[in-house]
């Protein structure tokens, strides 16, 4: 095993840890690691990321749910539209899309990079809503929701996690607090399910697709995170939501910042 792969796998378990703290954020480290640390191309990245991101949630989903912090109306009133979007933008849209976008003399967009790009992007949006203190709403009725708006959410967080290989548990958790007045202890709960179905559903595309995957790779790294999501569970006990939230922000911002330089400057 090369050094890369276990510096890999030891940074695996931070993915994990992230999940279990925040209930998100774990795809925001785990592409990077994959791309950066353990050389893995981009698309196929994207692809293991929604393996690994897909399986540790649905391990702490059930963690969840056996606290009863799992509302199950709602995974499937954001679960249904989101898991079609991942699997159709994994099957088909992703695959459509060329290995040179476009070229000129002096720059040459890559279908890498632009995956790349894009997730920094998500990145550095992410980071804005960990760093913006959430006004969390306790009033858990669910009168007058507007679900046509719901099923719009879902369709564009399940067009971007599906793109970038993210669970979208960052955008999921703000759209169950702010659409459906789920207290945050339960959207955490929920939104783990919701990432796990939606990112397992979008690995199948790619299984259907064309993609070679390297299992033995994947199911260690996969192992590692899902220890992590203990460890972070644990932490979330003895620290304050607020504090994890608003410093794993800032490196995310950060990281989101680094990734795009590197990719448009980078050698």
């Amino acid at each position: 095993m090369e050094i890369a792969q276990i510096i890999g796998f030891v940074l695996a378990i931070f993915v994990g840890m992230t999940l279990g703290m925040l209930g998100s954020g774990g795809s925001i480290l785990s592409v990077p690691i994959l791309v950066y640390v353990m050389g893995i191309e981009p698309t196929l990245a994207t692809a293991y990321s929604l393996f690994v991101i897909g399986a540790t949630s649905l391990v702490g989903g059930i963690h969840k749910a056996k606290q009863k912090l799992v509302d199950f109306n709602k995974v499937l009133l954001f679960g249904i539209p989101t898991v079609i979007t991942v699997f159709i933008t994994r099957k088909i849209l992703v695959p459509k899309i060329p290995t040179i976008i476009f070229s000129t003399d002096v720059f040459t967009l890559r279908k890498s990079v632009l995956i790349m790009i894009v997730f920094a992007v998500v990145m550095i949006v992410s980071s804005v809503r960990m760093i913006k203190p959430m006004k969390v709403k306790t009033d858990s009725s669910e009168d007058k929701l507007n679900y046509l708006n719901i099923a719009i959410q879902g369709i564009l967080i399940g067009l971007i996690s599906g793109f970038v290989g993210a669970g979208g548990g960052f955008l999921i958790i703000p759209t169950l607090l702010l659409l459906t007045k789920t207290p945050m202890k339960i959207a955490v709960g929920t939104s783990l399910f919701i990432v796990s179905s939606q990112s397992l559903i979008g690995f199948m595309g790619d299984i259907l697709g064309n993609q070679i995957i390297d299992w033995k790779l994947l199911i260690i790294f996969t192992l590692a995170s899902i220890f992590g999501i203990f460890l972070g569970n644990v932490i979330s006990k003895k620290v304050e939501d607020e504090k994890l939230k608003t410093g794993f922000g800032w490196f995310v911002l950060v990281m989101g910042i680094y990734i795009i330089i590197r990719e448009l400057f980078g050698s």
